[in-house]
């Protein structure tokens, strides 16, 4: 299968560079920027759904094992992490936006290298998600055609989105717009299914109440300790909020898209996340296996006698992963042209073509997901797990950066007397107190087993990215220094 892989995936390279040829043909100098593309309408959208991954419909199930009906403290939890962080975020972005959001934000705030670091560390985190969003999507298409290979789906998968990120922004906005729009609809129906359930209006439902949250061992089965490892889980399935505030630089009037996506996000986790998970935990002991086995929205749906769950479940995880890799092969083509524009990444990156679309940037991004998935076929085992646990943290690093930022931009705006038009809640105590609990988390998945390798991993490959980073600052400023002595 490897040599297989190996022939097959010979001509990518080859591939991506005619198709960025054939699109360049119509290019226009970066200097001319992003095309601001975006309607109101796939702003809106991307900004409920863009949190909505395979991790709800899917992975809650073993957070659930985990915590037990508890578990909706630790999405409640992670959920108000997220509501400050984009508080924060959406105060600065608002004031400027910028397609390299907090990557920029640190660069003026922080230092060159506090946004040549996070900006390259979150390239490589949605450069990782794209093979894996791939393979997800490919495997659930296999399981329906197993005559076609899993990387054959994987393959045609990433290049029909590339292709169409690769000719407008119009075509992700359109494509994430019905994707979301699914997303929304699949979630809302589930709810109502299962409020009908609880009360007892669903003829075919095997279960109804809400007794399960307490009568398997009470509300806190596992202890305040299964709930903290249950956070340290749920964070992660949070990442992607942010993502609104780099696109929102591509609509028409990203300062108003930017504050109503921001003041959106409580009703958009609570609904979405806490109010689903407490139908799960309601319906469905904690205990049953099945919620790890088969994924909370299976299970709940098959105990309500709903036809065809597995089949329904399926399409619905199918659209929710290709909506990340559509986002993700987006997000990291927009970080790599800000990187790029900032002068930290190859100058070809910030070049457009005449849609305003950074085509290089695209196809940089994509080349790099091939060479990851490549080496998960042909590199030892251990190399790929390195570079899986290498992501690991950089959630928690981007929301640190977002919080120290904010800090520092803030003073920088009341000293020069600015207005701030959206602001954080309570600064600066708020602010401090994301930033120690973040601090605290990171701590405490270094002395967890189930997290050390992924802090480890994470925490090399930012040390490399900050030598990097402090490198590059430190050439500028000879250059600088050169420059002013010649003139």
């Amino acid at each position: 299968m490897d040599s297989f892989y190996e022939k097959e995936f010979s001509d990518v390279p080859d591939a991506l560079a005619f198709l960025a040829k054939v699109v360049s043909m119509s290019s226009t100098p970066s200097s001319t920027g992003l095309e601001q593309g975006l309607k109101p309408r796939h702003v809106t959208m991307l900004s409920i759904a863009g949190v909505i991954g395979a991790g709800l419909f899917v992975g809650s199930g073993h957070a659930i094992a985990a915590a037990g009906p508890a578990v909706l403290l630790a999405y409640a939890a992670a959920g108000t992490l997220v509501v400050l962080v984009m508080r924060m975020l959406g105060e600065m972005a608002v004031a400027s936006p910028d397609t390299g959001s907090f990557s920029t934000y640190a660069d003026r705030a922080i230092g060159h290298w506090a946004g040549f670091t996070i900006g390259w560390l979150y390239w490589w985190f949605w450069v990782l998600v794209i093979p894996l969003e791939a393979n997800a999507a490919a495997t659930i298409l296999h399981a329906w055609f197993p005559g076609v290979d899993i990387w054959a789906f994987a393959l045609v998968i990433t290049m029909l989105l590339t292709v169409t990120n690769l000719f407008s922004v119009k075509n992700y906005g359109e494509f994430e717009f019905w994707f979301a729009l699914i997303k929304v609809l699949a979630i809302i129906g589930f709810i109502g299914l299962g409020l009908a359930a609880i009360f007892g209006f669903l003829p075919t439902s095997q279960v109804s109440g809400v007794s399960h949250l307490f009568d398997s061992g009470g509300f806190l089965p596992n202890g305040m300790g299964a709930v903290l490892g249950a956070i340290l889980t749920t964070m992660f399935s949070f990442m992607g909020t942010e993502i609104v505030t780099i696109a929102a630089a591509e609509s028409k009037d990203p300062g108003k898209q930017i504050s109503k996506a921001t003041n959106s996000v409580i009703w958009r986790i609570g609904l979405f996340y806490l109010v689903s998970i407490f139908i799960v935990v309601a319906l469905v002991p904690w205990n049953d296996p099945t919620l790890a086995n088969l994924g909370s929205y299976q299970t709940v749906l098959e105990r309500m006698g709903i036809p065809n769950a597995k089949m329904i479940v399926d399409i619905v995880v199918l659209v929710a992963v290709t909506s990340c890799l559509n986002s993700a092969l987006y997000t990291s083509s927009r970080m790599l042209f800000s990187l790029g524009k900032r002068g930290d990444a190859p100058a070809m990156s910030t070049r457009t073509n005449k849609s305003g679309t950074p085509y290089w940037a695209v196809m940089l991004s994509t080349g790099a997901a091939f060479l990851c998935t490549f080496a998960n076929y042909v590199a030892p085992a251990a190399v790929f797990e390195f570079l899986l646990a290498s992501s690991g943290a950089i959630a928690l690093l981007v929301y640190l950066v977002i919080a120290f930022s904010q800090l520092r931009m803030r003073k920088q705006s009341v000293a020069r007397g600015e207005k701030i038009e959206f602001s954080m809640w309570l600064f600066p105590g708020l602010t401090y107190a994301v930033i120690i609990f973040i601090v605290a988390a990171l701590t405490i998945m270094l002395f967890q087993e189930a997290h050390r390798v992924e802090i480890l991993a994470t925490g090399l490959l930012s040390l490399m990215v900050v030598a990097a980073g402090l490198l590059v600052s430190r050439r500028r400023k000879l250059e600088k220094r050169g420059a002013v002595v010649l003139s």
